[in-house]
């Protein structure tokens, strides 16, 4: 699972803990350890989402201004559904 720059070390430091992600299938799953920095990403859950349940709130715990600002980074490729995915940072 990556991220975009900004976002590296705000997930490392427990302030992000979940993603929005626009893809055709799951690229991750729950208990998966993907590596980030000096530790790694553990998937604690993943689930299928709809546009209308992207708020405001939820943008910023994902760590972005808001909406828009998530969803320009959030599609991938030609995906079309969209998941949310909560994880936890261990060193």
């Amino acid at each position: 699972m990556t991220f975009t720059k900004r976002l590296r070390k705000p997930v490392m430091r427990g302030e992000v803990t979940c993603s929005v992600r626009i893809w055709r299938s799951p690229r991750v799953k729950v208990g998966g350890r993907y590596p980030l920095g000096p530790g790694a990403i553990c998937v604690t859950g993943i689930r299928e989402i709809g546009f209308d349940d992207i708020t405001p709130a939820l943008a910023r715990r994902s760590g972005f201004q808001g909406v828009v600002d998530l969803l320009k980074v959030a599609k991938h490729g030609a995906g079309e559904k969209v998941y949310l995915v909560e994880f936890e940072y261990e060193e």
